[in-house]
């Protein structure tokens, strides 16, 4: 049996490892890769497995960097399941979607760019004479139908007629929707059957909502085989979700290979204890300056932890009750799917919350902003207030707007409350923002790139760990040390190269057989 690594190696997205053995090929995640947009776009297209061959998927989580590129396969006849777990599976149903939505957006504005510039060239060519019956300013606004909104069907058109090369999204939204039919949500703990003789069973990770530890069972030559893979593992004693698992069945305990995550593999996070006072002083702070709180979150996780710690401060009247807008109907839609899995809460939620009939993430300060409209007036707002908005990244999104509107004023909080990936403006603006603070804002303050216009780094930029989804480096060895497996070796995964290395060195020095995979490489088990 043989394990290839072809994903989140060396790097944190782009998750995708392949179990092969003599009878299937069990896909271990199919992730997205994020980052500079042809970089990753390159990466993204070029699939290293053929779908057909894929018997089915495991997929440990359904942040997009584990779960965006599945549509890829089932729109090129995988045959298989996407077998998770029973949360992980209803988020996919909002989380392809939206990405999909993101990538046609994506694909229509920059095929309009393309149009408009050959238009412009044309303009001043002598081509111009082909734009027969209407003039170039006719044609721009035929790109566009009610509302200002790109027209996408005349942009294609154009791209023809001229024979210009568009760009294509990796699938499109109907492409995303077929493939919710492959999905198999299971509960945790629950044995399933995932190949001729594999099977795997779930077990809590702690990351997100869903988010599991698989273990991967195969029978072959007479001998039984497990892999564990961690996919993201989570913090312990952190609101909200049960700590990552400790006890695992007694068939499952002896592993052959684990496949762990190292996103955090030379860093200690701030204790979790020290999240909700840390909050506290934060929002009183900017509300005595009279600013606002721009906190860039993920839709899935990270803003229902915040709601959950704010609802707290509330309730215990420890800040001023400013309002709090949800601005991304994405995380609307996930703050729904936590409220349909009471089942996966801690004890602490069941007893503070749900045993006194209160919702975790409704009170009465709390709103959902849904239209586009509604989120251009927010960008307005001059009263104090706090906005979770998405891209958690700042790739993308309506926290680029509210950071336009909010980035070069003092009075103004930026909020970094969860990881920053390499060459995004979300790393840009943690690592400009924490040296101008540490530098005790002398001088002129950092310039940053936003929206194709340069703005002053004015903004007061906090970075919160305690809010982080993954264990740092003492919370991943405590998953180790404090279980009841037997791990014979350990590939490192899901980390910058610099975090693997070090995280491998640090198991090694622990007693355990550690390695850092290279890029497609692959090895026998």
């Amino acid at each position: 049996m043989h394990v290839t690594f072809l994903g989140a190696v060396r790097e944190v997205t782009g998750s995708m490892h392949l179990i092969t053995t003599q009878s299937d090929q069990i896909l271990l995640d199919c992730g997205m890769f994020q980052g500079r947009r042809k970089e990753s776009d390159k990466k993204n297209r070029k699939l290293q497995i053929n779908p057909k061959k894929i018997t089915n998927i495991v997929l440990s989580h359904a942040h997009i960097d584990h779960s965006g590129r599945i549509p890829m396969l089932t729109k090129k006849n995988f045959n298989g399941r996407v077998i998770c777990s029973r949360a992980t599976a209803d988020a996919c149903e909002y989380l392809l979607l939206d990405s999909a939505h993101i990538q046609e957006s994506d694909a229509n504005y920059l095929n309009y760019k393309a149009v408009r510039s050959h238009l412009a060239e044309m303009k001043e060519s002598k081509r111009r004479r082909k734009l027969k019956k209407f003039s170039t300013s006719d044609i721009k606004k035929r790109m566009k139908s009610n509302n200002n909104n790109l027209n996408a069907e005349e942009i294609n058109r154009l791209l023809k007629k001229f024979w210009l090369t568009g760009i294509q999204p990796l699938y499109s939204v109907s492409d995303a929707e077929q493939s919710l039919s492959s999905f198999s949500g299971f509960p945790y703990r629950h044995s399933t059957v995932v190949g001729k003789n594999a099977s795997c069973r779930f077990y809590e990770a702690g990351h997100i909502l869903g988010s599991a530890v698989s273990m991967i069972r195969v029978q072959e030559n007479g001998r039984r085989i497990n892999i564990c893979y961690t996919g993201d593992i989570g913090r312990f004693n952190k609101p909200i979700l049960k700590d990552p698992v400790q006890k695992f069945e007694e068939e499952d305990r002896d592993v052959d290979l684990m496949i762990i995550e190292s996103t955090y593999g030379d860093r200690v996070h701030e204790p979790v204890r020290d999240m909700k006072p840390r909050l506290k002083k934060i929002i009183n702070d900017t509300v005595e300056r009279q600013g606002a709180i721009i906190i860039p979150a993920f839709a899935y996780g990270r803003t229902q932890e915040l709601l959950y710690v704010i609802h707290e401060l509330y309730r215990e009247k420890e800040v001023p009750m400013i309002p709090v807008y949800v601005d991304s109907p994405l995380a609307t839609k996930i703050t729904k799917v936590f409220g349909e899995h009471p089942e996966v809460y801690d004890k602490e939620t069941h007893e503070d919350f749900l045993e006194k009939g209160i919702n975790p993430f409704s009170f009465d300060q709390l709103h959902f902003t849904q239209s586009v409209e509604e989120s251009m007036a927010l960008n307005r707002e001059e009263k104090s207030h706090i906005v979770i908005a998405g891209s958690g990244m700042c790739e993308g999104g309506r926290v680029l707007h509210h950071l336009r509107y909010k980035i070069h004023n003092p009075k103004h909080t930026i909020l970094i409350v969860g990881f920053m990936a390499a060459n995004t403006l979300g790393r840009r603006i943690q690592e400009s923002g924490l040296e101008y603070e540490a530098s005790d804002r002398s001088g002129p303050p950092p310039i940053l790139k936003l929206l194709n216009k340069e703005y002053p780094l004015n903004a007061r930029v906090i970075k919160l760990d305690g809010f982080s989804a993954h264990g740092d480096k003492n919370e991943m060895l405590r998953f180790l040390k404090d279980s009841n497996l037997n791990v014979k070796r350990i590939a490192v995964v899901h980390g910058e190269e610099d975090q693997g290395l070090s995280f491998a060195e640090f198991l090694n020095s622990e007693g355990y057989s550690a390695f850092v995979p290279e890029v497609g490489e692959k090895i026998k088990v």
